[in-house]
């Protein structure tokens, strides 16, 4: 079977080798070792980068990550049918925070709604600062219903 170093991983996953050796302590991804201690990685290891590099672009965290790694049969590489189940479960969760992403970019030359009456249209916005009774931090951005 092929192997690849970690800077043959690296330079093809476009992950730091550091990040690498991280997955690796972590239980994401796994080498094996030379009789010179050096690390080796299966080619499937590449696509377990990938599914984690991408799962983080999205929003998904580590734990997140390894609990969807670990659900996998002998803790392989995940096929289009795993990938599909497994962010089947992280839908939700995606299309909120696109949500999310959305509204700032349409509200972020505006008031986000974080009561700050810093600016001169919050008397207007957000009068007697009404917003901070739906929560903390930017409630136009982050609870919508508040307004």
């Amino acid at each position: 079977m092929e192997t690849l170093t970690i800077g043959e991983l690296s330079a093809r996953s476009g992950v730091a080798q550091s990040a690498l050796r991280f997955y690796e302590r972590e239980g994401l991804i796994h080498a094996s070792r030379t009789s010179g201690n050096q690390r080796r990685y299966d080619r499937a290891e590449l696509r377990r980068v990938s599914f984690i590099k991408i799962s983080q672009q999205v929003g998904v965290s580590l734990d997140e990550i390894r609990d969807a790694l670990a659900s996998l049969p002998e803790n392989r590489t995940p096929t289009r049918a795993d990938w599909s189940r497994l962010s089947a479960s992280w839908r939700f969760r995606l299309q909120e925070r696109i949500a999310v992403l959305e509204r700032l970019r349409d509200e972020l030359s505006g008031c986000i709604g974080c009561g700050c009456l810093s600016l001169q249209r919050c008397k207007l916005a957000n009068p007697g600062d009404r917003l901070a009774a739906g929560g903390t931090g930017p409630q136009r951005i982050l609870n919508p219903t508040t307004d």
